[in-house]
């Protein structure tokens, strides 16, 4: 089924940006639709605490918070006007906890595109990708800062242990595998225990030429994902989030934490 409505996050960073980029590229090779949203949360210390803070002090805070807001949707016009969007793709502003917002409006769209996190971004509009994957149940496709959504790319890589969530973002991604109609299948140490053959013929069925590359457990799985699609930038790399706990990959680092911190390329992300 061809994806026909996309959402993307817009809060005016670099990744942002590139994110909105990739959207109307996206757009414009699968005849599909733009909406774009910025979610931005309120001063909490106001919300909750607003009694004991002067009055020119909470004008103060707003006025900032406001100043932000209008920043970005100037920057939105700015790049909604050199991509050519329809004047009909507004930015539609909602205030709220940001990935909740993101994640509860992304149920409503086939794929939510963001831009990578980064802590130099306001804290009122911060994005946090991983987050975002794992509460929406809807395909995320990040996208870090700076890249080329116009750069032309002939296969994809698929990152593959035979999980749950690999199924789940091998499906998500199906109608992007069979655009470019050539995929790498990666796997890292072990996997479920299924031939890795029957997802080259799922994969062949669908036209798509499949070929498979593996290395062993003594591997580091982010890094070695990270090395191959450094040396043979492939235009998208799918990923399974969070087989473990969200809270596991916080505490002690994961795959998904790491990939997303230091890619070069969209990473489609589903949980």
């Amino acid at each position: 089924m061809p994806m026909m409505n996309l959402l993307v996050a817009f809060n005016g960073s670099d990744g942002s940006r590139a994110a909105l980029r990739y959207a109307a590229s996206m757009a414009r090779r699968h005849g599909a639709h733009v909406t774009a949203i910025l979610a931005h949360s309120g001063h909490e210390v106001i919300d909750r605490r607003s009694r004991w803070i002067p009055n020119d002090v909470r004008k103060l805070l707003t006025s900032a918070n406001n100043s932000v807001v209008e920043a970005i949707k100037a920057a939105f016009a700015q790049e909604r006007a050199a991509l050519d969007l329809d004047q009909d793709v507004p930015l539609t502003e909602i205030t709220g906890r940001v990935d909740k917002v993101l994640s509860e409006a992304a149920r409503h769209y086939d794929m939510l595109i963001v831009g990578t996190h980064s802590d130099e971004d306001d804290e009122h509009v911060t994005v946090h990708p991983d987050r975002i994957a794992l509460m929406s149940g809807r395909p995320v496709i990040v996208v870090p800062a700076g890249h080329d959504a116009a750069a032309r790319h002939n296969h994809a890589a698929l990152a593959w242990d035979g999980g749950r969530a690999a199924a789940r973002a091998l499906s998500d991604s199906l109608r992007l595998l069979e655009e470019d109609g050539q995929v790498s299948v990666l796997t890292v140490g072990p996997r479920n225990a299924w031939p890795i053959d029957d997802l080259m013929t799922h994969l062949a069925r669908h036209g798509v030429e499949a070929s498979h590359q593996e290395w062993p457990s003594s591997h580091p799985v982010a890094e070695t994902l990270l090395t191959w699609c450094e040396r043979h930038d492939p235009s998208l790399l799918v990923l399974g989030a969070f087989e473990h706990s969200k809270f596991r990959e916080d505490f002690l680092g994961g795959v998904t934490s790491e990939v997303l911190s230091r890619t070069r390329i969209p990473v489609l992300l589903s949980h």
